[in-house]
């Protein structure tokens, strides 16, 4: 290459270091910012300086293994070669590399080193828990070794392995290379075929790897407790790994190193060839065939095969014992649930539990929360909302909330430019709240927080707010995808939009940020960085960003809790709470663990998907697990970002090794979580997701009732939409199940025995005095009691019932009916089911889902069935249905009542009510599009009335009728509750 050719690359390579270092530089500047803003900044400094140690260890100790061994192959060079044509051909490449041999080697080091290096920061986490562990104070069954070692030694030791492995063939390969070049090794010529100190040196390599082998077999008998040997497919080593893989690992170690010196002796003190170390290798690896893999397979087949279940016993019951204590599953209490009253009882009505059903779908209400306390159309609440609950009057209920965010991706054309997308529009405004089960206004949520301005709808929510937010700025959420400039001195300079006011001032619509949260980027210095790193002048030219201004970035709470504890895995439904007048983020965060022995490994993506998952709820990482605590619960400040972690599991061995890596001080203990906090805290869907999966299965503590499987049981689809082949997710209710004392906010979940579609058990995972209990509520196992997609199928096919769901979309052809969240309650000593029908008008853009029925049955789920208009009425129904059969006690359902169909002609005061509720339809429809809200609150006043009229004369028309209305006598008018095309209908006695 020329001196100008080399110029240029030597140039081309700066450029390309220059930038790569800058780009390393600003990242690393700006995450110390940050993580000093939100003061962790010693997971920071953590992290980077053990990343840093190992990259400069680890690649240091492969750089130094390879070029010493590079160097001490070029001095074991033999003086004198014989002359050959291989010899002369070699001449020109010794030419080449001996002048500046030094030079070559340090270059290749130094890039074998970098890769290593690579590859070893990314073990930080092995290497802290290494540094960190804390004994489990629980030892495995097989090798009586605590299991502390499996979690936070094995890792760590088989990555060391790893790399002495490594380093060793790179040498060897290396070093043959070398030899050859120089003459050590020949393929041509008279004599010998390698000198004597190429023999040396490459036979103590060889060597040196079979001795690594044998403390790979030493590591590979601890291995087998963590890989998949026991059958019925479960983990840990069994019968055939215990008695015959176990000795054979150990031989194979011993042979191991009794090869390792024969290589030495045979090669260099003894006959001095290659014959019998080769000899020797193919040993080691006759061996390792016939004793590590035909013995063994012997054994299993004609020792275990035929007796599988007595001699996998002791081993099934192992891996059930561990995977139980693994995932929490050890204190879950089971209980018989007979459900043997198939009749609704009297006492149905009045039944706290019944009437604390959650009615609410957070999953289709997000529009309806969106178009009702939207006030601009920028705002948002996200696909999927949250349940928590609130104590107001001195009543504690569960409520659907939400937090209004902007949504980057609804600001006009005009709105999107860089000085409104990241200095005005920066933040939301209030969390709505709605109880649960309340429903007014023709299906929509009855509001009790979050008033913006005029955006309540008439009649649709609470007169003053009744959870009150001190602080209702939202600066963190979770659609802040953007950075944020905030911050102002000068008073005249508002210019964050803040929320709309009721006089319609501009003026007071603005707002200036008054926090701590963001990083300060007043300085020329932090302007340029932050220009660099955002690929954005507007740092340096705007007068947007001044001496006062904070720059907020990384704001959503999933990604801020993330990076302040980057050892847990986080919850995918992140939900706002109303602490002490702040809206705070609540996550739950996850320690886990690969290599807990015995335990059965999952994927954590797999267990945790269900119809919710990329709906408003995140997907976990593809990460195998075979340990999971749920021991931190993260708070996020909406406001000012800060970030808390709050240890909730206190006996975890994971968490206190993390908390003694960093210092001791990350975690808040336990007992200083505030209790305003703890009221807000929920028992988590993905752990609940993961405890459900594996009850399924590991309900059964038999060792041979599990081998056969017969007791096994799925997790139902999606009831709505069977065949899509998505599992139902779990709800949360605010109730009191059988053997419970009081009522619980819990997470429930049906399953139904495998490849049939009964219920099988009702599974609850809730906290009693803030620890975490699980409960499960098994039915006979010949139980008549249908599952969640076969309830649907049997309610929804009602002969009473189907008629008025017809009704509800033909009444406008462009209407849709939905279906809420199927919840089943083990009530009375028997399974009610609830489930809300919402009917979104499809001729509109982004309507929204209305409330508008309650589909509901007891016992079969087909005999009893109501569509009622609320909670009240449709329990009422079910009990007056159970007297019209002629008992309340569980006794066999006489035939099925109700079922004729309305008369073809009505009598004159139905005829008169039906066409009084048709006018006041009209009115509704005419109120609504002339956009006069006090026009619209009192059409739909007269359409309650309307209605309450047209339901009397309907009872008063069939008096022998069980309690369900009949379908729609009138061809223009709506079912009672239906929604008109393009309006909504009252509910009447929500």
């Amino acid at each position: 290459m020329s001196r100008r050719g080399r110029v240029t690359v030597g140039v081309l390579v700066g450029v390309f270091l220059l930038f790569t270092l800058i780009g390393w530089g600003i990242d690393a500047y700006t995450d110390y910012l940050w993580f000093n803003e939100v003061h962790f900044v010693n997971v920071f400094s953590g992290v980077l300086l053990t990343r840093l140690l190992l990259f400069l260890i680890i690649g240091a100790a492969m750089a130094l293994i390879i070029g010493a061994n590079l160097y001490l192959a070029y001095r074991l060079r033999p003086l004198l070669r014989p002359h050959s044509a291989e010899q002369a051909t070699l001449e020109r490449y010794r030419m080449i590399l001996t002048p500046r041999l030094g030079t070559w080697i340090t270059i290749l080091c130094l890039i074998i080193g970098f890769f290593g290096g690579l590859s070893a920061q990314g073990r930080w986490k092995d290497w802290m828990l290494f540094r960190n562990a804390v004994p489990f104070g629980v030892k495995d069954p097989q090798f009586h070794v605590d299991l502390g070692f499996y979690v936070f030694d094995y890792p760590f030791w088989r990555y060391l392995l790893g790399v002495a492995f490594t380093s060793v063939v790179l040498a060897v390969i290396g070093s043959l290379a070398v030899h050859y070049i120089f003459g050590g090794v020949r393929l041509q010529g008279v004599g010998d075929r390698m000198t004597t100190a190429a023999r040396a040196h490459l036979t103590t390599l060889v060597a040196v790897f079979v001795l690594l082998k044998a403390v790979a077999y030493v590591l590979d008998r601890r291995a087998l407790l963590l890989e998949q040997h026991v059958s019925p497919g479960l983990y840990g080593a069994g019968y055939t790994d215990v008695n015959a893989l176990l000795p054979a690992k150990e031989i194979l170690a011993y042979i191991s190193i009794v090869v390792a010196i024969a290589i030495i002796v045979f090669s260099n003190a003894g006959m001095r060839n290659l014959v019998w170390p080769g000899v020797s290798l193919a040993l080691l690896a006759v061996s390792a065939v016939a004793i590590g893999g035909i013995y063994p397979l012997a054994v299993q087949n004609f020792s275990v095969k035929p007796s599988l279940a007595d001699k996998e016993r002791p081993y099934i019951a192992r891996s059930i014992d561990a995977t139980r204590a693994a995932f929490g599953l050890t204190n879950t209490q089971t209980t018989a649930y007979k459900a043997n009253v198939v009749v609704p009882p009297a006492g149905l009505a009045n039944d706290t539990s019944a009437q604390n059903a959650r009615l609410i779908d957070p999953q289709l209400v997000s529009q309806a929360f969106t178009q009702s306390q939207q006030s601009r159309g920028f705002y948002d609440f996200g696909q999927k909302l949250d349940v928590d609950r609130y104590t107001i009057n001195g009543k504690t209920g569960d409520y659907v909330v939400g937090a209004r965010e902007i949504n980057d991706d609804k600001l006009s054309a005009q709105q999107r430019n860089w000085i409104n997308r990241h200095t005005v529009y920066t933040h939301g405004y209030g969390l709505v709240a709605a109880p649960a089960n309340q429903v007014v206004c023709g299906g929509l949520p009855f509001f009790v927080s979050g008033f913006l301005g005029d955006d309540r709808p008439p009649g649709c929510s609470a007169p003053t707010e009744e959870i009150k937010v001190a602080q209702p700025r939202i600066y963190y959420g979770e659609q802040s995808t953007e950075y944020a400039i905030v911050g102002q001195t000068d008073p005249n300079r508002k210019v964050e939009f803040d929320r709309p006011q009721e006089n319609n001032n501009a003026a007071e619509e603005l707002y200036t940020y008054q926090g701590t949260g963001g990083v300060p980027i007043g300085s020329f210095f932090r302007k340029l960085v932050f220009a660099i790193k955002n690929t954005d002048s507007n740092f340096l030219l705007s007068d947007a960003v001044n001496k006062d201004s904070r720059l907020m970035y990384i704001r959503d709470p999933r990604s801020r809790v993330e990076k302040v504890a980057p050892f847990l895995t986080i919850d995918g439904d992140p939900y706002p709470a109303v602490v002490d007048g702040k809206i705070v983020w609540i996550l739950d965060g996850y320690t886990t663990s690969a290599t807990y022995p015995y335990s059965q490994k999952i994927n954590l993506a797999n267990e945790t998907r269900d119809e919710l998952t990329g709906q408003g709820q995140f997907a976990l990482a593809r990460d195998d697990v075979n340990y999971m605590r749920n021991s931190v619960k993260a708070t996020v400040d909406a406001y000012d970002g800060t970030v808390k972690l709050y240890q909730f599991d206190d006996q975890d061995p994971v968490l206190k090794a993390w908390n003694k890596a960093f210092g001791g001080h990350l975690i808040i203990p336990k007992a200083q979580t505030p209790p305003e906090l703890a009221a807000h805290f929920r028992y988590p869907q993905d752990l609940f997701k993961v405890q459900r999966n594996l009850l399924t299965k590991f309900h059964v503590t038999d060792p041979r009732a599990f081998f056969s499987g017969q007791d096994f049981w799925q997790v139902p689809n999606a009831p709505d939409a069977p065949s899509s082949n998505v599992k139902q997710p779990p709800y949360y209710l605010n109730v009191q199940l059988p053997q419970q004392t009081g009522i619980r906010f819990q997470l429930t979940a049906g399953v139904t025995p495998a490849s049939r579609e009964n219920l099988a058990a009702l599974i609850s995972g809730s906290y009693v005095d803030n620890k975490p209990q699980l409960s499960v509520f098994e039915l006979p196992d010949q139980t008549v009691i249908p599952g969640p997609v076969q309830v649907h199928q049997k309610m929804t096919n009602n002969a009473v019932v189907r008629p008025q769901l017809n009704l509800l979309s033909t009444n406008n052809s462009q209407a849709q009916v939905l279906y809420g969240n199927l919840i089943s309650l083990p009530v009375e000593d028997g399974i009610l089911y609830v489930e809300p029908v919402y009917v979104k008008t499809g001729n509109q853009a982004n309507a929204a889902p209305l409330l508008q029925k309650v589909l509901m049955s007891f016992g079969d789920g087909g005999t009893y069935v109501v569509l009622a208009d609320n909670l009240k009425q449709g329990l009422e129904q079910l009990v007056a249905q159970g007297k019209a059969a002629g008992t309340g006690t569980g006794q066999s359902p006489p035939a099925q009542t109700g079922n004729n169909p309305p008369p073809a002609t009505l009598p004159g005061e139905l005829s008169a009510a039906a066409a009084e509720l048709d006018q006041a339809i009209a009115n509704v429809r005419a109120a609504q599009q002339s956009g006069d809200f006090a026009k619209y609150g009192q059409a739909l006043q007269a359409l309650d009335a309307a209605m309450t009229k047209f339901e009397t004369a309907q009872k008063a028309a069939q008096p022998n009728a069980s309690g369900t209305p009949s379908p729609n006598p009138s061809g223009s008018a709506p079912a009672p509750g239906t929604a008109p095309s393009g309006a909504a209908s009252p509910t009447p006695g929500s």
